[in-house]
């Protein structure tokens, strides 16, 4: 089963039922992590706050940070690849990525979320595709 961890902002609660403003994004994926847990999904959550310390141990995060910062969480990663930045994703997808779900359906998504995400910061890090892969050659491969 997939190993999926959201890496969230400094967060005084997970619930997001405290103080006198509630988060109903925090609500939902509080409730959805939940419903995974109970269904044997391997899934975590990770406050910035709290748990400072899954942040750098997690090279795939740790790169996030570094790059985008805390403004880019939530930050949603499963078996070490970025799947959904500044959301959260919806249950649905959630049980995709554990396998419990439609998984086709959560792909085809995902695959839009990250090239809607990626080609944006790319070119606001100054980055620029090459022609023939990787490494612009006619094979595409380094």
């Amino acid at each position: 089963m997939a190993a999926i961890r959201i890496y969230e902002p400094a967060l005084c609660c997970e619930s997001g039922v405290c103080g006198t403003d509630t988060d109903a994004s925090l609500v939902t994926v509080t409730a959805d992590v939940r419903r995974l847990k109970d269904l044997g999904a391997d899934i975590e959550r990770h406050n910035l706050a709290t748990d400072p310390t899954a942040f750098t141990t997690d090279e795939t995060v740790r790169g996030f940070m570094h790059t985008v910062g805390s403004k880019g969480l939530p930050l949603t990663v499963v078996d070490g690849v970025t799947v959904a930045t500044g959301t959260y994703p919806s249950r649905d997808e959630l049980l995709g990525f554990a396998g419990l779900g439609d998984s086709s359906n959560v792909a085809s998504k995902v695959a839009s979320t990250v090239a809607s995400q990626v080609e944006p910061a790319r070119s606001e890090l100054g980055l620029t595709a090459k022609s023939g892969g990787c490494c612009g050659g006619a094979s595409g491969c380094c």
